[in-house]
């Protein structure tokens, strides 16, 4: 089998069992055509690859410039197909199972404290013209803190799935993936608050007329060709919403707010495998970041409250 059809046919089983996303395959398209490349400069090809073989392939990316991430990525991607191989029969080995790659360079995740987190729950149905906006926001910001959904999940949630009080929902993710995450009880109120408005609007009212049009399946309908509220007002709201709650508005945004939820689980003792579940992780090194952020805030919390980490404590214990 040739290159090109090798990776047809792993791109083609990634979509199809793993329910990879678009952009997903497409980073391991260019990336294996970028190995089969080489390899092809080499005299070589992907069906006789080796360990070796990969980690010159590596040291190669890395000559040539390219980022720590971009190689992390390209060795992730190889590692796929060759495991790929190995369960097609097409290898008896994997070669690229033991090398260990650049790694990517660990960026902590901005989030918030929980008083912060409650100061704009508490500011919430301050917010807006009219008792249905401020039902609405609150259920916005009460259903994103409660399950860490990504803003692009809460804003298409479709209505069918909220109603009859549910205890948990059920969320479509990246490449159609589904999951299903407890609600807090907050978040259940406040979304029986907001679908009791938004059932019954008053006849004629801008409302009424967006659930009686392509608004109708949408928990948070909208005017627009998607029917249900952009992300970039839900931004808009999280903004104002910050303001009203005294936080800098500059530290908020949908994602820092699913990174609340994460870290605030972790330090009330969740394990990272639920987590992982939750946020509808396809790595758990993806949730393992979550654990860096508790470090640090152990170490900040040593070094400002520790009576031997202040100034001029151990100098004077010398003397």
């Amino acid at each position: 089998m040739g290159d090109g059809s090798a990776i047809s046919a792993f791109l083609d089983a990634q979509a199809a069992e793993a329910g990879a996303a678009r952009n997903t395959l497409l980073a391991y398209g260019r990336d294996l055509r970028d190995l089969s490349e080489w390899l092809a400069r080499r005299g070589g090809s992907l069906a006789g690859l080796s360990r070796e073989t990969v980690e010159d392939y590596l040291a190669f990316c890395d000559a040539q410039g390219l980022s720590r991430a971009t190689r992390a990525r390209r060795l992730s991607s190889i590692r796929q197909f060759t495991r790929f191989a190995l369960e097609e029969g097409w290898r008896e080995d994997d070669p690229a199972i033991r090398i260990s790659g650049p790694g990517r360079a660990k960026r902590l995740p901005k989030t918030l404290e929980r008083a912060e987190i409650e100061a704009m729950l508490a500011a919430a149905p301050e917010i807006g013209r009219s008792p249905a906006e401020r039902a609405r926001n609150l259920c916005l910001i009460e259903l994103l803190y409660a399950t860490g959904m990504r803003v692009s999940e809460l804003v298409a949630l479709p209505v069918a799935a909220c109603r009859g009080d549910p205890p948990v929902l059920l969320i479509r993710g990246k490449g159609g993936k589904e999951r299903l995450v407890p609600l807090t009880a907050p978040a259940r109120r406040a979304l029986a608050a907001w679908l009791e408005i938004r059932d019954a609007p008053p006849e004629g009212s801008p409302l009424a007329r967006l659930t009686a049009g392509r608004g109708g399946r949408w928990l948070f309908p909208a005017p627009g060709a998607a029917g249900h509220m952009p992300r970039q007002s839900f931004g808009r709201l999280l903004n104002d919403i910050a303001i009203a709650a005294g936080v800098d508005p500059a530290r908020v945004t949908p994602h820092v707010i699913r990174h609340a939820f994460a870290t605030h689980l972790l330090e009330g003792g969740a394990d990272l495998r639920s987590i992982q579940t939750l946020l509808g992780h396809a790595d758990l090194g993806t949730t393992e970041i979550y654990t860096h952020v508790l470090d640090e805030r152990m170490r900040e919390l040593v070094l400002n409250h520790h009576p031997l980490a202040q100034p001029g404590v151990g100098e004077a214990a010398g003397d």
